[in-house]
């Protein structure tokens, strides 16, 4: 599932928990999609963490 699909689908039972309650296979649907969608988070991060390049003053690289 890609992330834009994976927050509809999280804020739609977001809402219907903040209006009926959700039974027992939404809310496990629901922290099934949030540890999905926080696993996708933190592999974007680092990808975007081992991106960064530091430049000392003597112009050396250092990751």
């Amino acid at each position: 599932m890609d992330m834009d699909r994976l927050i509809t689908r999280i804020n739609e039972l977001s809402r219907k928990n903040k209006k009926e309650g959700l039974n027992e296979s939404e809310m496990a649907e629901r922290d099934s999609l949030r540890r999905q969608y926080i696993a996708i988070f933190k592999q974007n991060f680092r990808q975007e963490l081992d991106r960064i390049e530091v430049v000392d003053d003597d112009s050396t690289i250092k990751h």
